[in-house]
């Protein structure tokens, strides 16, 4: 049984054009803005049609053997000449579809997968793998550079089924193609969930998660994708690549981990047997209040460093939490939540408050809820954040429209490290927004994950853009840029879940070590001699 949608997408921008803000709640949207910003005749500009675009004709038209599987629909092919960043979805606005994939491919199965390599390689086309067209970082976007006469896209959306359930050792065989939603839909009649929640689970699916190691929803304990993988099957242009299922493993280097993070240069990724959860009865959140960011950071610390395990606990500066509506801007908030299959969460909730009260945090007890049932508690902060996280995709396309620029960057450092990082960056962005005429403007900081040993801080901006599109494209660059470089001076990564694509390329190369350059670059050489595989992504 599969399980697509029938919704349909946009082509130009995130989610279906069923879906997202109505013209009303976009008009409320540009007066605060406008009135933040002090901007006059702040509107939002039309997004584009099918019958704007001027795509360039294929250069390329597949085989008659691979003609049941492939399409030049203009729609499809629109559609995927971009991921869903802030810069994608302004070009999209400025009709510039310029450099559209030549043919989209949509095989049914592995077969159709390893044809479609081969005819790549023998004519010399590049061929991008694509899942659900999430990437932020130019991850699925057709190479502009290279000698290949043409670019295939490769989407796996009819890969899209669960396969196979282990109930004894709770895992699940699971097709690559496959959605979020639809995947919880059919783990759900079996009182299983993955529980892997990324902020494009909507429309992102299990292949591209593991190609770029996803980062979900949960702060703590398996954060990323990896941490529920028992092996991966990928298909490349000289063969299968399938490690052995098993629970751990001291055999070598794990061929899963050189899949997860591959953004598609190693192999098409095809299936996986994936460890899968009993749904969740039992849940606790709280909410605290903090004067000072300072304090709430050495409270997530506490609670990161305790052992409990939180599902959720999630700082929020006092601008963000202004922003996303989930409070009044006069305090520094963190969200905490458990939940569990097994037992009570009474004692939990109980000593994360204690924590958090003993360093400075202020908890109403009315914020304190206890449940047990099937429906998350989302009252309060807690549930005003969670509808600003999910809606997010598409404020940021209703800022692209207004004109406004909009970019989010995101490390993780060690806590020792956090208090430079943080300043640099924050001082970096506005400085360089300040310098560049994007300005008034905001600059915001969260923490999407908590471990042990440091944080992720998510850094957002939002600021008045340049009127003309290439003056406001040459903004974000300058000020991404300016944000990279703080953060990878200060130690952190370049990406902790958002991957590497062509954007991030420049400081990926710098963070890497050369050895581990010089090994990637043969591995590649190895499995894709004719370098037909996401040219450009992660090496040359």
């Amino acid at each position: 049984m599969q399980h697509r949608s029938t919704r349909r997408r946009r082509f130009w921008g995130w989610g279906y054009t069923d879906a997202g803000p109505t013209p009303e709640q976009e008009q409320r949207m540009a007066a605060t803005l406008a009135e933040r910003f002090g901007l006059t005749g702040l509107r939002r500009s039309a997004p584009p049609s099918l019958d704007e675009l001027d795509l360039r004709p294929p250069r390329v038209l597949p085989p008659d053997a691979l003609g049941a599987i492939c399409t030049t629909d203009a729609e499809e092919r629109a559609g995927h000449t971009y991921g869903k960043s802030w810069r994608d979805v302004t070009r999209a606005y400025a009709r510039d579809f310029t450099n559209p994939p030549d043919v989209v491919a949509l095989p049914r199965d592995e077969t159709d997968v390893a044809d479609l390599l081969d005819w790549c390689a023998a004519e010399r086309l590049a061929a991008v793998p694509y899942g659900g067209g999430s990437s932020v970082v130019g991850g699925v976007e057709p190479p502009r550079d290279g000698d290949h006469r043409g670019v295939v896209t490769i989407d796996l959306r009819r890969l899209d089924r669960v396969l196979e359930i282990d109930r004894t050792s709770r895992a699940a065989r699971i097709q690559a193609g496959v959605y979020g939603p639809a995947l919880e839909d059919q783990l759900r009649p079996h009182g299983l969930t993955l529980r892997h929640y990324p902020q494009s689970f909507e429309c992102s699916s299990l292949g591209g998660w593991l190609a770029t190691r996803s980062g979900g929803h949960y702060a703590t304990g398996p954060t990323h994708i990896d941490d529920f993988v028992e092996s991966i099957r990928a298909v490349t242009p000289t063969g299968v690549w399938e490690s052995r299922r098993l629970p751990g493993s001291g055999a070598g280097p794990s061929p899963d981990r050189l899949l997860l993070g591959s953004e598609g240069i190693l192999g098409v990724i095809t299936e996986a047997w994936m460890r899968v959860q009993e749904r969740p009865r039992f849940r606790a959140a709280a909410t605290a209040r903090f004067a000072t960011f300072e304090a709430g950071v050495a409270a997530a610390r506490a609670v990161a460093q305790s052992g409990l395990a939180p599902a959720n606990c999630r700082l929020l500066d006092a601008t963000e939490a202004l922003i996303t509506g989930t409070d009044d801007g006069r305090s520094h908030l963190l969200l905490l939540a458990f939940e569990s299959a097994d037992h009570p969460l009474e004692a939990w909730i109980a000593r994360a408050v204690e924590l958090v009260r003993d360093h400075g945090g202020v908890v109403d007890d009315a914020t304190v809820v206890v449940r047990s049932d099937d429906d998350p508690a989302r009252g309060g902060a807690a549930g005003a954040w969670r509808a600003a996280f999910l809606r997010a995709p598409y404020t940021r396309d209703t800022l692209a429209g207004l004109g406004l620029v909009n970019e989010t960057f995101e490390t993780a450092i060690t806590w020792d490290r956090l208090e430079a990082l943080h300043t640099a960056v924050m001082t970096a962005t506005i400085d360089t927004m300040r310098a560049v005429g994007a300005w008034p403007g905001l600059v915001t900081c969260r923490f999407t994950h908590v471990y042990p040993d440091g944080p992720a801080p998510y850094f957002t901006v939002i600021a008045a853009g340049a009127e003309a599109v290439a003056d406001r494209l040459g903004q974000w660059e300058t000020i991404k840029a300016a944000a990279s470089e703080a953060i990878l001076a200060a130690g952190g990564t370049i990406t902790h879940h958002h991957a590497v694509g062509r954007d991030h390329r420049r400081w990926y190369d710098r963070q890497r070590p050369e050895p581990f350059a010089a090994a990637l670059g043969a591995a590649k050489r190895a499995v894709d001699p004719a370098g037909v595989l996401n040219p450009g992504v992660l090496v040359d």
